[in-house]
């Protein structure tokens, strides 16, 4: 017996009928018609179940150190660093990222370190083509064994036969299950397909790690319980067009995910920075609306360059741009300014970049993005080796951040001797404090 439903390609809600528009999510023309088989009608069952029942463990009686995982190094260490010391043996990793920011060079990167144990899956490319980049890359090719393959029984038999340590699948959108009737690429395609991968990881002691696209709005393309579904999901963020990469954990059941790895890309692949202030502040520009932040991402914290440019509008409604920084915050900002530091910014457009290609979320770059709209506007330059950081609320306060000391310690290794920050208790030199973020105005001297 087959049952005709519609699926919404958006939420994954189901109807019994189509319509223009998903009652879940209330987005057009996303239900697509699916058909269902049905072998065997549903019974009641009556009387007790016919399940056997499994022993239970207590968890007080087992060794900790002795049924701890013991995790795989990579041999890359900024990698293992945000994974929390390496890959757990029977995990299921999800790396994503925008086309072209380098999901496929890091998976090479990661499994050209292993000396065996490894399968790498590509159902994009040919066994000429891996070849071919890992020769670009300067990589040794010995025990890394290749499958060409789309279709995903095929290449779980394939897993099961050769038990590798480790499994990269490249990409989870190009595999597809003959139990899902879908286009390869679906969403029903993709979560069907993870779901399977998760249960073959937990069957043994093979790892794997599925690469994933990321849409336009910076979401891993399939639904959010595809994230769900996997123990740990990495983030590979930003521009194509520029070196530097930023590798985060949003999930991770066997580690932190406050850690983040800066990365470089190179004619050899991605590499670590090891100092990134000095990089992102070798070509910075001491002029009106230029300013250096102090941010704090993960374990590590450095210095970068927040510019903005704030010029005469010529619509009735100004603009506000922002690249490297959430464009939302930037506009709660300029009327933060507007309404709490009387910088009348209704008729100008406001322009934040973060120099060097980053993408950040940081809330101590509040401050910064506040002073540099100030110094824009007013065209005044902020004074030579400042640093700025803090936190601005809706009421213009200016609220203390994570890791401050620490912020300190590496503004003053750098040569600068002013710090603009929140208010805290302690004194030392060079530190002025600020509790309001009107006081930046007379800051700019």
């Amino acid at each position: 017996m087959s049952n005709t439903i519609f699926t919404c390609s958006k939420c994954d809600a189901q109807a019994i009928k189509w319509a223009g528009r998903c009652l879940e999510c209330g987005a057009w023309g996303t239900l697509t018609e699916e058909t269902t088989n049905k072998s065997q009608s549903t019974k009641k069952v009556q009387g007790p179940s016919s399940k056997a029942s499994k022993d239970v463990v207590e968890l007080t009686h087992l060794s900790i150190s002795g049924s701890r995982a013991k995790k795989l190094p990579t041999g890359f260490a900024e990698f293992d660093k945000v994974l929390g010391g390496g890959i757990t043996p029977g995990s299921l990793i999800l790396l994503g990222g925008d086309p072209g920011v380098g999901k496929s060079t890091l998976a090479l990167q990661i499994v050209n370190s292993f000396k065996d144990g490894v399968l790498y899956v590509s159902a994009e490319e040919s066994t000429d083509q891996v070849s071919g980049r890992l020769s670009r890359l300067g990589k040794g090719q010995g025990g890394l064994r290749f499958l060409n393959e789309d279709h995903l029984e095929t290449i779980i038999a394939t897993i099961e036969s050769e038990q590798p340590k480790l499994a990269v699948i490249d990409s989870i959108q190009t595999v597809y299950t003959e139990e899902i009737t879908n286009a390869v690429g679906n969403l029903n395609q993709i979560k069907a397909c993870t779901a399977k991968l998760l249960t073959l990881a937990k069957s043994g002691k093979t790892a794997i790690i599925i690469i994933g696209h990321v849409t336009k709005e910076g979401d891993l393309a399939g639904p959010k319980t595809m994230e769900h579904l996997v123990d740990t999901v990495l983030y590979l963020e930003g521009d194509k067009y520029k070196q530097y990469r930023l590798l985060r954990a949003s999930k991770n059941r066997f580690g932190p995910t406050d850690e983040v790895a800066i990365l470089e890309m190179v004619k050899e692949g991605l590499k670590a920075v090891v100092n990134p202030s000095k990089i992102f502040l070798a070509e910075s520009h001491h002029q009106p609306g230029s300013v250096i932040c102090a941010v704090a991402e993960g374990s590590q914290v450095f210095l970068v360059e927040v510019q903005a440019l704030v010029a005469k509008t010529s619509n009735n409604y100004p603009k506000r741009s922002a690249s490297g920084f959430d464009q939302r915050r930037l506009e709660m900002l300029a009327t933060v300014l507007s309404k709490r530091a009387a910088i009348n910014l209704s008729n100008f457009d406001i322009y934040l970049n973060i120099a060097g290609g980053l993408t950040l979320k940081e809330p101590a770059l509040d401050l910064a993005v506040c002073a540099s709209i100030i110094s824009a506007y007013q065209d005044r330059v902020v004074p030579a080796k400042t640093v700025i950081f803090g936190e601005v609320g809706l009421a213009g306060e200016v609220r203390s951040v994570a890791k401050t000391k620490e912020r300190v310690k590496e503004s003053v290794k750098l040569g600068f001797n002013k710090i603009i920050l929140p208010y805290f208790e302690g004194a030392s030199a060079g530190l002025v404090k600020v509790k309001e973020v009107k006081e930046i105005i007379g800051l700019l001297n």
